[in-house]
């Protein structure tokens, strides 16, 4: 996948972020380059059907899903990202001091996941590999994460953030509502100092632990060991309470995309492109329904990738700038949540 940029257009002055005081301020961070991979492995709406004794109507129509990408059994996460980090860092402004790998599918318990990425893409000693769990949230903590770096180490300049999941490995097959929606997928983007007016302009972020049990892998780590009568009940499985989950993830990535979008002073009719976590395309349309925003400004992806996890956010923004290339000065909003309940915004500008 190839990533086009529209780079001349209209936008805040260039510049050096300043204080009140005349000091200067903290380095506007942003955006660079692109990258994504989806496996070439597909799960149809009938294949869905197949497995779980529903209707493939039924599917199409509950979640706005056609298809789904998977990853075969002998090809992990590290080895996922890898196609979509190589692109990314080929855009980089320079060499990429921080690696932060969003997953919550990763290779083996420990160690992190970044790391076999890093060895991967050669960048072994080149700075730090770290991985962050905040499930399918992870993508827009990342960006947060990504910025503070930037702004506090000297020797960060240029960081990689990949989101990636593969969760088609986790869902029980005789479960449509799970079955239907999760898919393989990973997307990169590469961060750096950008002048002053782009960049992150807002964040939100935010957990809600009340609902930690309603949806995750809750079986195969310390809390619940993988027993015979864990397996039996596939709880190693992933579970979810979907009509909470959807009432929660509805609410809260609602809100968090109002907060992000006032803390850069932005109204919502400002923004050029929403990029949401990909629930379901179903989902999201209900968002942008509650929101007041017109459906050509929501990137959509699931419907020919499912719900990808950490990867469904950069793979949106990465199919979005092929179907039309982002311009300079354009409004981003980044927006969702995961299991936890995590749930995060970002409001961008373009450089």
């Amino acid at each position: 996948m190839t990533s086009t940029f529209c780079r001349p257009g209209t936008g805040p002055a260039d510049g050096v972020a300043v204080e009140e005081n005349g000091k200067p301020g903290p380095v506007p961070v942003g955006i660079r380059s692109l990258g994504a991979y989806v496996p070439g492995g597909v799960v149809t709406n009938q294949m869905v059907a197949d497995w779980a004794s529903t209707d493939p109507e039924w599917v199409a129509v509950a979640t706005g899903i056609m298809e789904r990408r998977v990853a075969p059994v002998g090809e992990s996460t590290s080895a996922m990202c890898e196609p979509a980090a190589r692109e990314a860092v080929e855009g980089a402004a320079g060499p990429i001091d921080a690696l932060i790998l969003a997953t919550s599918t990763a290779d083996q318990v420990t160690p992190a996941t970044a790391t076999a990425l890093q060895r991967r893409l050669g960048l072994d000693g080149d700075g730090m590999a770290f991985d962050l769990n905040a499930a399918c949230g992870g993508f827009v903590y990342g960006l947060a994460v990504a910025r503070g770096l930037i702004d506090t180490l000297p020797n960060v300049q240029n960081v990689l953030l990949v989101g990636a999941d593969q969760y088609s490995k986790y869902v029980n097959r005789s479960h449509r509502a799970t079955l239907a929606l999760f898919g393989d997928g990973a997307g990169a983007v590469t961060l750096g100092p950008v002048p002053d007016g782009y960049g992150i302009q807002g964040v939100a972020l935010a957990a809600y632990s009340d609902f930690h049990d309603e949806v995750g892998i809750m079986a195969g780590g310390t809390r619940e060991p993988l027993t015979p009568e864990a397996l039996e009940a596939h709880r190693d499985k992933i579970h979810m309470n979907g009509k909470v989950v959807r009432r929660v993830f509805v609410e809260k990535v609602s809100a968090s995309a109002l907060q992000a979008a006032d803390e850069a002073g932005w109204k919502l009719a400002d923004i050029d492109r929403f990029v949401f976590h990909q629930g379901n395309p179903v989902m999201l349309r209900e968002i942008a329904d509650g929101l007041g925003i017109d459906a050509d400004r929501v990137g959509v992806s699931g419907d020919v990738y499912g719900n990808t996890g950490c990867g469904s956010m950069p793979l949106t923004l990465h199919h979005m700038n092929r179907v039309a290339p982002l311009c300079r000065g354009e409004k981003i909003l980044f927006a969702g949540a995961g299991g936890g309940i995590t749930v995060g915004a970002v409001a961008l500008t373009w450089w």
